[in-house]
């Protein structure tokens, strides 16, 4: 079986984390197999899907490196879903209601006081229709079996389908919702999986009947466990983290994606450098049915470790210009973000301001700015310059090594000096070492 999977969002916002963690498990199952990842764009709902949020959650995709392999747009396909409507209506399984929205809610709420679900009660077939009313239509579920199939997270799900209302399917002005329009698509397209949130489950369950009802074989079913927040409470932030948030912040995508990937398995979250290496191991049967939790701060660790193992080739053409790959191997252990590479780099290849020193690090420094000038810099210059300050001053440890580090970089902590100083070279050293000993 070629394996085809789908992510569906509208375009009625941006991607934020949790429907990006779909699209990548979706993405991340189809390449595993060698399948077909689809982007659906769910426009059906005019006054709320938008073209800027179309192009949006594809430039947010193509950012994650998620590109599918197909796109369809809901709103193109409109032709289709009448012609299954009509048939399913020739059929009997869907059919016209004329409640409206507040006589719904008052008989919800009578038969919540008596204690009893509060479903959808079928109309007889002749009953009277309200003249100058348009109706809405429903998919008409078959209560003589119940519903089950085997989830690939949850296992085996079982519902009485009389305890689930009928579903509306399209409303009075004849346009569609969500449930019957998806069904359509996934047979349509060939969808083998579909990977959603746990929330779709009874979703699922009345849409297995509707596979039935257009004669059609049902996907496999893969429903996840939701994110919350890493303090264990659902989360409005966690509807505003998307791409926009992760690239203001200077964090990798595949920083996000190596969390998303294994947040809520059993399996160790590590920093992996391509979708490839996510996508070796993924198997639904490492997801548990507990939440998982997400925490931006997660990510920007992952960030660091990611960075540290990224080969020059993979960032050449977001550095500065005139860095080369030893620079990159230098500096990329000491990066938590790429954007502080270019700090460093003017540390070693730039000017600095000389720091503010005390009297006696000033003095020590300009010991050192008069040793390196005599220095031979091709071996080792770091050690060279400390073993003979040492040795002429008497000092060691941060006493030695705090003042030349600030007076040479700036920073109080850093890579090792050895290969900074040999990098930055003899007349910068001397320069800095002589103008600190004067600031």
């Amino acid at each position: 079986m070629t394996v085809v999977t789908r992510f569906a969002p509208s375009p009625t916002g941006r991607l934020h984390v949790g429907n990006i963690r779909t699209a990548l498990h979706n993405a991340l199952f189809a390449r595993r197999h060698g399948g077909t990842f689809i982007l659906r764009i769910d426009d059906t709902d005019p006054e709320r899907s938008t073209d800027e949020f179309d192009l949006g959650i594809r430039d947010d995709l193509g950012w994650l490196g998620l590109t599918p392999d197909k796109v369809v747009r809901q709103s193109q396909r409109f032709d289709l879903y009448g012609r299954e409507f009509d048939r399913l209506v020739e059929a009997g399984r869907v059919y016209a209601c004329y409640e409206t929205p507040e006589e719904l809610e008052l008989r919800r709420k009578v038969l919540l006081g008596r204690g009893l679900p509060p479903v959808y009660e079928r109309k007889a077939d002749d009953a009277p229709v309200p003249e100058g009313r348009p109706p809405h239509w429903r998919f008409r579920l078959d209560h003589d079996c119940p519903i089950e199939w085997r989830d690939l997270v949850r296992g085996p799900q079982r519902f009485d389908p009389k305890l689930l209302s009928d579903p509306v399917i399209r409303r009075e002005d004849g346009s569609w919702l969500y449930l019957l329009p998806s069904v359509i698509d996934d047979i349509d397209l060939g969808i083998t999986h579909v990977v959603r949130g746990e929330d779709h489950v009874s979703n699922s369950a009345a849409q297995l009947q509707m596979f039935a009802a257009l004669g059609a074989q049902p996907p496999e079913l893969a429903h996840e466990a939701l994110l919350v927040a890493a303090e264990g409470k659902l989360s409005k932030r966690l509807g505003s983290i998307g791409v926009e948030e992760i690239r203001g912040l200077g964090l990798e995508p595949m920083a996000l994606l190596s969390l998303l990937a294994r947040l809520g398995t059993s399996q160790p979250v590590e920093a992996l450098a391509g979708l490839d290496e996510l996508a070796a191991d993924f198997d639904f049967a490492h997801f548990g049915r507990a939440p998982a939790h997400f925490d931006l701060h997660d990510v920007e660790l992952l960030n660091a470790r990611l960075l540290h193992r990224l080969e020059f080739a993979d960032v050449a053409d977001r550095l500065p210009d005139g860095a080369s790959e030893r620079d990159w191997r230098l500096l990329r252990g000491n990066l938590e973000r790429l954007s502080d590479f270019a700090g460093w780099f003017e540390v070693i290849a730039g000017d600095i301001a000389a720091p503010s020193l005390g009297g006696d690090d000033r003095a020590l420094v300009g010991e050192a700015a008069a040793i390196a000038a005599r220095l031979d810099w091709s071996n080792d210059p770091w050690h060279a310059l400390a073993d003979a300050l040492k040795e002429r001053t008497g000092q060691k440890g941060r006493a030695l090594f705090h003042p030349l580090r600030l007076a040479l970089t700036g920073r109080d902590s850093g890579p090792e000096m050895a290969g900074l100083l040999e990098r930055m070279g003899k007349d910068r050293a001397v320069a800095r070492l002589s103008a600190a000993a004067n600031s």
